[in-house]
């Protein structure tokens, strides 16, 4: 996986993962690759994340990800931990440069038509629709997709397995970011590998 179009292809949901147990990290990897689900963002927002992104490179097929990168301190860790993408809830003049020159795929998050332009002033033309439903929903992003024709979307925010194939069927977006793919807590590896197996098939 070489470009954010590989990343974005690769299936049409990215779960987006809250980990604050180390433990789970495998077995969460492993049902979501059993099930079609191969990009794996896991949010630096628990201290285990790193570690987890560790655990996570391990599992056969698993493209691994960090979400939630807000500095290049956090840039440096998670490549270190061998991510293979990176996912910013914002889009700033230090930190879109500072992730373009790790050369790694790279969504930043966008929420308005500034945001955007700023991305293409950088040279980015594919951004994290976020936070989804509280930025305006569907009807918004439809409305910034036909200025910026140019640029693909991943929503993520609010979304849910419901929600889901609404937003795929809009031609600008890609893939959409969802938490939806593993509740909190204990994981189930059986139910996470069912959702995923749900989620591999939208927008079929």
């Amino acid at each position: 996986m070489k470009t954010v179009d590989d990343l974005m292809t690769l299936a049409p949901v990215i779960p987006v993962l809250v980990i604050h147990d180390v433990a789970h990290a495998r077995p969460i990897a492993e049902a979501l690759v059993k099930g079609g689900i191969r990009a794996l963002e896991v949010t630096l927002r628990t201290p285990a994340a790193i570690e987890v992104i560790q655990e996570m490179t391990r599992v056969e097929g698993a493209v691994v990800g960090a979400g939630t990168v807000v500095s290049e301190r956090q840039l440096d860790q998670a490549i270190e931990a061998g991510a293979r993408f990176i996912v910013s809830p914002g889009l700033t003049d230090t930190f879109g440069p500072a992730a373009i020159e790790r050369n790694l795929p790279f969504l930043p998050g966008v929420s308005d038509a500034g945001d955007i332009m700023r991305g293409l002033e950088l040279g980015l033309d594919r951004f994290k629709f976020f936070p989804a439903e509280t930025s305006g929903g569907l009807r918004a992003l439809k409305a910034l997709a036909a200025p910026f024709y140019q640029c693909k979307f991943c929503p993520t925010g609010g979304i849910t397995a419901e929600s889901a194939p609404l937003w795929l069927a809009e031609p600008a977006v890609v893939c959409v970011g969802g938490s939806w793919l593993v509740p909190p807590g204990e994981p189930d590896p059986a139910e996470i590998e069912t959702r995923a197996r749900a989620a591999a098939l939208l927008g079929h």
